[in-house]
């Protein structure tokens, strides 16, 4: 049984953030934006915000296996940076729409199989 607490821990899954900045001045870098874009949305990134999309990873191995896969696809120009919070970090997120706080994404739901 403590095993599947540990497993369910707020400490062991992660969030991995991938925020970006490319240039899309000429055609082909218009391109090589979407084709970025559309590799990180079907690997199951949902944007945050313009050019900021995070991922849930259930494990700190999980989250470098899609740091890796990211970095495989990095465009030639332009700047991207990873970075990997907790599943606890993320939930104290404060996201503020006009002044108003409201609350965060929710994790995906985990299937626990005993």
């Amino acid at each position: 049984m403590p095993r599947l607490r540990h497993a369910l821990s707020g400490y062991r899954h992660m969030w991995l953030f991938v925020m970006f900045d490319l240039p899309v001045k000429t055609r082909a870098q218009r391109r090589e934006y979407t084709r970025f874009r559309n590799r990180l949305v079907a690997r199951g990134f949902v944007m945050l915000q313009l050019s900021v999309y995070a991922r849930h990873c259930p494990s700190d191995a999980a989250a470098a296996s899609e740091s890796r896969f990211v970095r495989a696809g990095l465009p030639p120009e332009g700047q991207v940076r990873l970075m990997s919070v907790t599943d606890r970090q993320f939930a104290r997120m404060e996201v503020a729409f006009g002044g108003k706080r409201r609350p965060v994404e929710d994790p995906p739901a985990q299937l626990a199989i005993f």
